[in-house]
């Protein structure tokens, strides 16, 4: 059990089983995207720890870029997706791959994937390292590749936070019900 602020979390999802995920994950790109040549584009702040060995587990290299979004308050999503940082790569004509801690409510991809397709991208793909499928508020959606589908709870760790704490916890933690 940890505690952040003023919620306490129990363990949910352990480092070893995430690693498992993020390999079983990095063996479809292989297969799917090795010739590509495609970009990665990670969401900051929370898939920066997925993004990192998620590179480090692809047996080919690509390079990555990142973009910053913000849609949480506390423990709820807003609704409301700001882009903070934004992308100052060309990807007119490229396969964009986009790198997500987590997929809950959709807003956030919904908003992104029209970014890049609006920025000439010949394909996106979608790698969720998470995904809550009973949050999910766009049904027309795809993500490509999931590593791990959980229940609608607050998780944290793994760079995933709460209020900003908890991202650098190796193990994923679930919110405890009282």
């Amino acid at each position: 059990m940890i505690t952040i602020h003023d919620k306490t979390f129990q363990l949910y999802i352990s480092q070893s089983e995430i690693q498992t995920a993020i390999h079983k994950l990095a063996t479809q790109l292989e297969v799917d995207l090795k010739d590509q040549n495609p970009l990665f584009v990670a969401i900051l702040n929370g898939a920066f720890v997925f993004a990192a060995d998620l590179m480090r587990a692809l047996p080919f290299d690509a390079p990555i870029n990142f973009i910053k979004t913000q849609s949480y308050v506390g423990t709820t999503s807003s609704g409301t997706v700001q882009t903070v940082l934004g992308l100052n790569e060309n990807i007119e004509g490229r396969t964009v791959v986009i790198l997500e801690d987590i997929i809950d409510t959709g807003h956030t991809l919904k908003k992104l994937l029209q970014i890049l397709t609006d920025k000439g991208a010949a394909s996106v793909k979608v790698v969720a390292l998470l995904q809550k499928p009973d949050a999910l508020q766009h049904n027309d959606l795809e993500v490509d590749y999931i590593g791990i589908e959980i229940p609608n709870k607050f998780v944290v760790g793994y760079g995933l936070d709460y209020d900003g704490l908890g991202r650098g916890f190796a193990d994923i933690y679930q919110l405890k019900e009282n």
